[in-house]
């Protein structure tokens, strides 16, 4: 089994990540073995279907988490005790799951947990970027100061979110329409005048062969297709929750033609961000580093950033750890980086980097957003046009004919 663990090191050194072990106690002897002072060990459990059912109907929306983030993160500013500010919290919030979240939250803090060990309870509501980045404060003392870049970038995410939104409507209600309509054509009306068309000896173009085949193999086979559909789908999904599903769909984006952009740039922006949180409160660069790569959201870049870590270990400047994988992180970023690191000024510098990047996701996803709707309605009406025509001409044939 995997156990999730935090520990701190002889020299203090914090340090998060996982184990495989047959128990929790032998999983403790594992990390005590290796001169780590155990701090958390909690066992992972693999997500079941019934439990991400449950999941999915206790969600709570970007928004909500977002406003919930900014109370928290202004209250915190007014040095107003942790304990408080939650109970405040409670009172305020109308969500009824957020609501009863909070009551929980703040009663495990009264037990004894940390801040980012009850958010970690509840996955359905704070995602791993949320509580990892809360944990990293929380070694540094920062946490009002992260709780604020939290809500700057919920709310940036919910922005983007509402922006794509609203400019898909009117396309997604297009789609929506034209495969109620090809359904029909295709399911009912093709092969109805099917054998019309063959009585009559008419020659018919090879779209309208290919949908009159098609339509006769769904009204014979519908059951079967939709059983095959269903299998097919639950296995990518499955991989897709895998570990090796998650690296190959994190390589895939990071390459895929001006999305590939939006994925790199969005990482970059975080892992310049965390850095520069976790270095303005002490902690060593190499650690940074580390705890960074478990709130970046992407296991590709949890591996490139584990080695950084270990080359600046050995003693390789950062620049030059990041520097070889330039798919992952562009050569701006090591350009500035070794300048922040010549001017002593490495905070600094990625402050910067988290600016700059953050502001070319948010022209990326303009850009994007302005050309999704016209490029959709191109391809609805190409389609449209393919399908009745596969119609209509065989149609004006067998009229010619008589």
């Amino acid at each position: 089994m995997k156990y999730q663990y935090s520990a701190r090191t002889k020299s203090g050194e914090m340090q998060m990540g996982y184990v495989e072990s047959s128990s929790r106690e032998a999983a403790f002897q594992m990390l005590s073995g290796h001169d780590l002072y155990v701090l958390s060990i909690e066992a992972e459990h693999a997500a079941t279907f019934l439990t991400n059912i449950a999941d999915y109907f206790r969600r709570v929306k970007l928004l909500d988490v977002a406003i919930f983030t900014r109370q928290f993160s202004t209250m915190l500013e007014a040095e107003i005790p942790l304990g408080d500010t939650l109970k405040s919290l409670y009172r305020q919030t109308s969500n009824p799951i957020l609501r009863e979240t909070i009551f929980e939250i703040s009663s495990d803090i009264d037990a004894g947990l940390s801040l980012s060990q009850a958010l970690g309870r509840h996955g359905n509501v704070f995602d791993i970027f949320y509580v990892n980045l809360v944990r990293s404060a929380e070694v540094t003392g920062r946490v009002e100061e992260v709780m604020g870049f939290l809500a700057d970038y919920l709310e940036k995410e919910h922005l983007l979110r509402s922006k794509v939104k609203n400019a898909l409507i009117y396309p997604a209600f297009v789609v929506g329409l034209f495969v109620v309509v090809a359904g029909i054509l295709i399911g009912v009306v093709f092969p109805q005048i099917g054998p019309i068309f063959e009585e009559s000896g008419v020659q018919l173009p090879l779209p309208t062969r290919i949908l009159i085949g098609a339509g006769n193999f769904l009204a014979n086979w519908w059951f079967a297709v939709v059983i095959v559909a269903v299998i097919f789908i639950a296995m990518i999904v499955d991989y897709a929750r895998s570990r090796e599903g998650k690296i190959v769909i994190d390589q895939v984006s990071v390459k895929l033609p001006v999305f590939g952009q939006l994925f790199v740039k969005t990482y970059v922006a975080r892992f310049a961000e965390a850095v520069n949180v976790l270095i303005r409160g002490g902690i060593p660069i190499a650690q940074a580093i580390e705890i960074s790569a478990d709130t970046i959201g992407s296991d590709v870049y949890r591996e490139a950033l584990k080695e950084a870590a270990a080359g600046i270990r050995r003693g390789e400047l950062m620049s030059a750890t990041l520097e070889k994988n330039e798919t992952y992180f562009p050569a701006i970023v090591s350009q500035m980086i070794a300048v922040g690191e010549s001017t002593g000024k490495l905070d600094d510098m990625l402050k910067r980097l988290a600016t700059f990047y953050t502001r070319e996701v948010d022209d990326l996803v303009t850009n994007l957003v302005e050309l999704i709707q016209p490029a959709l309605m191109v391809v609805v009406g190409v389609l449209t046009g393919l399908l009745f025509a596969s119609l209509l001409l065989p149609l004006y044939s067998l009229v010619r004919a008589f």
